[in-house]
């Protein structure tokens, strides 16, 4: 099915809604004293994680299956700065509350100043908003760079569907989408059902504003059934049985539709995040699968990849080497004790 370009009727309260500027630098990646991830397999890594400039990861290429552990595309935002009221995260705790999927961004210091990118998620434990650029630009870009992000989205309200919570979404994003009003309900375009009782990181959370959920990918069975190997950075997704409400839940008469942010995880209970846009009754809001349902298309920021399966890398079959004696020559060359 072809992805309708047609800009939706929905009624919001655009009226209501405030622009506000928040800024961000590009934040290094951060190393743990122990290199070592431990996979739920028991196998440690060491990989790249959040943090930086992806340069060879954009909206659209895959997130399952990568050399990476919780891998942010584009670039990784945080607010280092510190203002003499408030608590010592509140510059970033604004920014990733205010900043909504589909708002723009501009570079406003480094070598690439007044190029634009897109918001495109907002990573949670970092505390990381991700914006994504044209290729060209991030090889250009520098960490600790600031960008600003023009936040347009909070308190959006969808005025037919009072039954439909909005989070994290900006008005851009709802005019694109091609979500249709039925008698019924909602429908919302998407490319993969992902079950609520799949979610793991993030959980326990009493909101949904600051972060995402993460999706685990452990069980073939279940990854093959949902097709869930080829998911990419920037897919729409809905949560099946998932409320986000009032932070992430698993509720049978509920759905919750997100976007992809961040890269799958060997390490148990954690996968690729999931942002929630949209929550509400299972009745009124109507997953319909559709493959282009990705930013990339949506705002047309690139060709969109192929969607492929992919397994991740603690699902790849390891040679097990066999022990080979030591030659008898190499023995003898040991020092006395070891031989």
């Amino acid at each position: 099915m072809m992805f309708s370009r047609a800009r939706n009727r929905l009624q919001i309260n655009q009226d209501d809604l405030v622009m506000v500027s928040v800024i961000g630098q590009i934040s290094n990646p951060v190393g743990r004293l122990n290199p070592y991830r431990i996979g739920h397999d028991g196998i440690p890594r060491v990989l790249p994680a959040g943090g930086g400039i992806a340069i060879n990861q954009r909206i659209g290429d895959r997130c399952v299956g990568l050399a990476g552990d919780h891998i942010e595309p584009g670039v990784a935002l945080h607010n280092n700065d510190r203002e003499v009221t408030g608590g010592r995260k509140g510059p970033n705790l604004a920014l990733i509350t205010y900043a909504c999927i589909g708002n723009r961004a501009r570079v406003i210091k480094g070598p690439c100043i007044g190029k634009w990118g897109m918001v495109t998620g907002k990573h949670g434990g970092v505390d990381h908003v991700l914006v994504d650029f044209p290729t060209p630009v991030l090889k250009q870009l520098q960490i600790g760079d600031r960008i600003q992000i023009y936040s347009h989205g909070l308190g959006l309200r969808l005025l037919d569907y009072p039954d439909i919570t909005v989070l994290n979404c900006s008005p851009a994003l709802l005019k694109q989408w091609g979500l249709r009003p039925t008698p019924k309900g909602l429908q919302v375009p998407v490319t993969h059902l992902v079950p609520a009782a799949l979610m793991g990181s993030g959980l326990g959370k009493s909101t949904a504003w600051r972060g995402d959920v993460d999706i685990q990918l452990f069980d073939p069975a279940i990854r093959r059934r949902f097709r869930l190997g080829s998911l990419r950075f920037g897919d729409l997704v809905a949560i099946v049985q998932g409320d986000s409400r009032f932070g992430p839940a698993l509720r049978q008469d509920r759905t919750t539709i997100g976007i992809i942010v961040h890269s799958d995880s060997s390490v148990s209970g954690h996968g690729p995040g999931v942002t929630p846009l949209l929550t509400g009754p299972a009745t009124r809001l109507q997953p319909i699968y559709n493959p282009d349902a990705n930013l990339a298309v949506l705002f047309d920021l690139r060709a969109l990849p192929p969607a492929k399966p992919y397994r991740p890398i603690t699902s790849r079959p390891r040679k097990i080497s066999q022990h080979t004696p030591m030659p008898v020559s190499a023995r003898q060359r040991l020092p006395p004790g070891f031989n």
